[in-house]
């Protein structure tokens, strides 16, 4: 009779461990989400990390900068900086700051547009120099400034 007792409670045991294996949801694999943001920026300062050859403390100070997003500045941003304060100080607007902005970025260095008003001191230290008065002056200044 102990025996059949103590089968008899194996037997509800093992049926009841059964019935929640059934009952409890079956987990399946799922797709992994896109990585974050942070996850990407963490593989990249990582390569970069690996590249510069980092250990240790450097490693550590380099990957905690990176992934605050303090990388340090490219020439070209550096150079965008720049012409930006340039452009500032000029007080460029519109069209001529995009045409100013399109040469200091490209590197070359544009001659600066010849204004009226530098053609006319030109004009007039040229036509001072040479002495001219009255109409020859004027005829001076006139083919000097359309020229």
């Amino acid at each position: 009779m102990k025996k059949l007792l103590t089968l008899i409670a194996l037997a509800g045991s093992f049926s009841l461990s059964l019935a929640q294996t059934a009952a409890a949801p079956a987990t399946t694999t799922t797709p992994a989400a896109a990585p974050t943001a942070q996850q990407n920026r963490m593989v990249s300062c990582n390569k970069e990390a690996g590249a510069k050859n980092l250990a240790g403390d450097p490693r550590k100070t380099f990957m905690k900068s990176c992934l605050a997003g303090e990388t340090e500045q490219t020439t070209q941003q550096s150079r965008m900086v720049t012409c930006n304060k340039e452009a500032g100080e000029k007080a460029l607007k519109g069209d001529p700051r995009k045409a100013f902005m399109k040469t200091c970025l490209s590197g070359e260095t544009a001659a600066a547009p010849v204004t009226q008003q530098s053609k006319m001191t030109s004009c007039n230290a040229e036509a001072t120099t040479k002495a001219l008065k009255g109409d020859e002056r004027k005829a001076f200044m006139s083919t000097c400034l359309k020229g």
